[in-house]
């Protein structure tokens, strides 16, 4: 490196989405990742490792949040996520991880100073509670009109759960991979 170059970039980033239907069709996730990739690759930074959660931006303890901030802090490296709202929807935790010198940046405001990071921060906030109160305002308006929420949808086993069965099944699974697994030569 020449005198006086700056040592490239590192980068952490991390993706979220609320729901397991979102999850599961991985496409948020896919675009979020290639939104974060893309910004990275504009800014000229390396992307060390990629981190992901399943769970409400409310929630600080969530796994993949909690793994990107030990691994931007062990390394100097920016947090970065395709939304400010998938790192936290909570003002108090961005503004405390600036505080705490993290550096936080989303792909779709590439241009903002910290002072606008913590005022998105407040507007995630709110836009979470809103969330929440119109889905329980929903949830109100369906038990008036008679819908049964939450609690037995009518699924019932015929018995409980059988240990013997399942340990049966265990063996048999067991059993045909160790088949699958043997040499041919052995096997005859």
């Amino acid at each position: 490196m020449r005198l006086g170059a700056q040592a490239p970039r590192l980068a952490v980033g991390l993706t979220r989405v609320s729901t397991a239907e979102q999850g599961q069709s991985g496409l948020g996730l896919e675009a979020h990742q290639a939104s974060i990739r893309t910004f990275i690759a504009a800014q000229g930074w390396t992307l060390v490792v990629e981190y992901s959660d399943l769970a409400s931006g409310k929630d600080d303890r969530r796994p993949g949040f909690q793994a990107a901030l030990a691994r931007c802090r062990q390394l100097d490296a920016a947090l970065v996520a395709a939304r400010l709202d998938r790192i936290t929807r909570r003002a108090h935790t961005l503004s405390q991880l600036l505080e705490d010198g993290v550096s936080i940046r989303a792909a779709d405001m590439p241009g903002v100073d910290d002072l606008m990071l913590r005022i998105y921060a407040a507007m995630a906030q709110k836009e979470r509670e809103l969330i929440s109160a119109r889905t329980k305002a929903a949830l109100t308006a369906a038990k008036a009109r008679g819908k049964v929420l939450g609690g037995d949808r009518g699924y019932r086993p015929v018995s409980g759960p059988d240990a013997s069965a399942a340990a049966a099944a265990r063996q048999g699974a067991a059993e045909r991979a160790a088949l699958r697994d043997t040499p041919r030569s052995l096997a005859r």
